[in-house]
């Protein structure tokens, strides 16, 4: 297994940093044209600089995955300058704390607009042109939190569990036309932001022994593992897994 994606076009969203980029960078050094997706144009740059740097291919789309128009806009931009797409990665993803009684509508709604509707779109217009080029391969970025229940994060919780099923969804759906969909479930991940909270908390090695000591593996995990996970289930290594859910969180979600 080689993980080769030799010449393959790559939309991957939310790739400004984090798991995010770590596969936007992992798809590069495999062979990949990578579309750089994201909403902080100096994010994604950096992203795009990192990858061009180790000699890999890469360009940037700034764009909402929430707004049907800018998803439309980055699919014709993408296949402008490429003539096509090949793999989707749908990363992009957002947080937001609260129970259903602390949670406000406005809340509610911007979660799932981002972590769901914005799967939603990016598929249905990838997919129409994955179709045009003969197949295609879409990884959705789920999380642990889509498997179980997790305290305090209703509209989380909710928005990754519905990625879950839409994936499985589309995964039979369009199993005919050539295109594998599977989903993948991180669980925690030391990314920049993690790192942020822990260093701003009151004790620092208290905070970031109690978020690595609630798995069996008794570490959080690292961007690069999930983004070889992510490599996978992408390339020809994985041609007959379809609508699969694998969870990459040092086994929180076993027991």
């Amino acid at each position: 297994m080689n993980g080769n994606l030799t010449n393959k076009v790559a939309v991957i969203t939310g790739a400004s940093s984090g798991i995010g980029r770590a596969t936007a960078m992992l798809f590069a050094d495999s062979g990949a044209k990578v579309v750089v997706v994201c909403r902080h144009p100096e994010k994604g740059i950096e992203t795009v600089k990192r990858i061009e740097a180790n000699h890999g291919q890469a360009s940037l789309v700034l764009g909402d995955v929430a707004q049907d128009s800018q998803v439309q806009r980055l699919v014709k931009k993408t296949v402008a300058q490429y003539g096509g797409l090949d793999i989707l990665v749908n990363n992009a993803g957002i947080y937001q704390e609260g129970d259903v009684l602390n949670l406000t509508e406005a809340d509610w709604q911007s979660v799932l607009a981002t972590n769901l509707t914005g799967v939603f779109l990016c598929m249905k217009h990838c997919i129409a042109e994955m179709i045009k080029g003969g197949g295609g391969v879409i990884v959705n970025v789920s999380s642990e939190a889509g498997l179980v229940g997790i305290k305090n994060q209703v509209a989380y919780n909710v928005s990754k569990s519905g990625v879950i099923a839409l994936s499985k969804s589309t995964a039979l759906d369009f199993a005919a036309d050539n295109i594998r969909v599977n989903c993948i479930c991180p669980g925690r991940v030391l990314t920049p932001l993690v790192e942020e909270v822990i260093a701003g908390s009151q004790d620092p090695v208290a905070t970031r022994r109690n978020l690595s000591e609630d798995r069996p593996l008794m570490r959080m995990g690292a961007p690069e593992e999930i983004a070889a996970a992510i490599l996978f289930l992408a390339s020809d290594d994985a041609p007959y897994t379809l609508g699969a859910v694998l969870a990459v969180d040092g086994g929180y979600t076993v027991p």
